[in-house]
């Protein structure tokens, strides 16, 4: 399969049979609606479409095919007098039936290919990247989820911030070192620092750290433990704190303020307002992101296919990437407009996404 070429792998939903049932006509005219809403975002009038198809067709006969379409669910008038604007449903009709085929030009992919470059950099600083990468060059905000690391662990220390904080380092077996700040009860003695570190320490080493966090569970439930109350409170705290963070599956995303460039109304920035403030939780995108390990290729979510972009007027292009086992370990895409350039970003998505997973090993 061409990697540059998408369109040749699976997407998520099926190809709309009411393709099968439409005219050459209305299809030719349905896809130069959508590419030039795509284009300027604004309605598109029969007399700009005639002038566009180089067919031999009157506006009114153009009319006719339009209103048809509209009968279909697949176009909108937003205004009496304005033209016509593909609907949700007619984005899905062309996105999975219509849409030609797209290729990435040499130079984006040399490009893609220079900023995911593993030379010198850890994978988070590569995935950073490539996130980064990826927002600018769709202009819309991308998004990495990174790949779950169980790696064992050598070492965990606790160390005071001061009052009610505390950094924890945790060191992996190939030598990877993560930090992380938690809160904790104002008073905790320096004692019970030591205690959880001696503690973690000693059950962790050797083991990943879904057993180590399996072992002190059942050495809690069963109080074979001799800590007291805050200390086994520190433990849960900073396994919790490893279990969501890169270890899990982290989520990055970046130039979320690209959607507000396609924002013309005080209702259309509420609704983006909601879903900045959705990105900022990411559990209910996380969520979404887990569907990609259900599937191969390319995914498109549209507007309301999910709650999430629904609200927003948004769609999301997200590919998952594989290890060298061919296990998918995470998933890269976009988050922009429904009337993002699907021929182009699907692609980028794609090849990334083939770029990560060579990396990943």
């Amino acid at each position: 399969m061409d990697e540059t070429n998408p369109i040749a792998a699976k997407l998520s939903a099926p190809k709309l049979s009411a393709t099968g049932g439409m005219s050459e006509r209305s299809r030719e005219i349905l896809r130069m609606i959508v590419d030039a809403y795509v284009e300027t975002g604004a309605p598109v009038g029969s007399r700009t479409l005639s002038q566009r198809l180089g067919m031999d067709l009157s506006p009114a006969t153009i009319r006719n095919v339009m209103a048809d379409l509209e009968d279909l669910g697949l176009l909108m008038a937003p205004h009496t007098s304005a033209g016509r604007l593909p609907t949700e449903q007619g984005l899905r009709l062309y996105v999975h039936g219509l849409l030609e085929r797209g290729n990435l030009s040499t130079n984006e992919r040399q490009h893609i290919d220079t900023q995911c470059a593993a030379v010198g950099r850890s994978l988070p600083e590569v995935l950073e990247e490539a996130t980064t990468m990826l927002s600018g060059l769709s202009r819309c905000a991308g998004l990495v989820v990174a790949p779950k690391q169980d790696e064992a662990i050598n070492h965990i220390e606790f160390v005071s911030l001061g009052p009610g904080r505390a950094l924890v380092v945790l060191v992996t077996r190939s030598g990877r070192v993560e930090n992380r700040v938690i809160d904790v009860p104002i008073g905790l003695p320096p004692s019970s620092l030591v205690e959880a570190t001696n503690y973690l320490s000693a059950r962790l080493r050797g083991r990943t750290l879904s057993e180590a966090q399996l072992a002190v569970s059942e050495e809690v439930a069963a109080q074979r433990t001799q800590l007291d109350d805050l200390t086994n409170r520190l433990i849960e705290t900073g396994l919790a704190t490893w279990s969501n963070g890169i270890g899990g599956g982290a989520l990055i995303v970046r130039g979320q303020a690209q959607l507000l460039e396609d924002v013309q109304a005080l209702e259309e920035l509420e609704r983006v307002r909601h879903l900045f403030t959705a990105l900022e939780r990411k559990e209910a995108l996380l969520g979404l992101l887990s569907l990609a390990e259900g599937a191969e290729g390319v995914q498109i979510f549209i507007g309301s296919d999910n709650e999430l972009f629904g609200l927003a007027g948004c769609s999301m292009v997200i590919a998952p990437y594989n290890n060298s086992e061919q296990k998918i370990v995470g998933a890269v895409g976009v988050i922009g407009p429904t009337r993002i350039d699907y021929a182009r970003i699907i692609p980028m998505v794609d090849y990334t996404a083939k770029v990560i997973g060579r990396l990943v090993g």
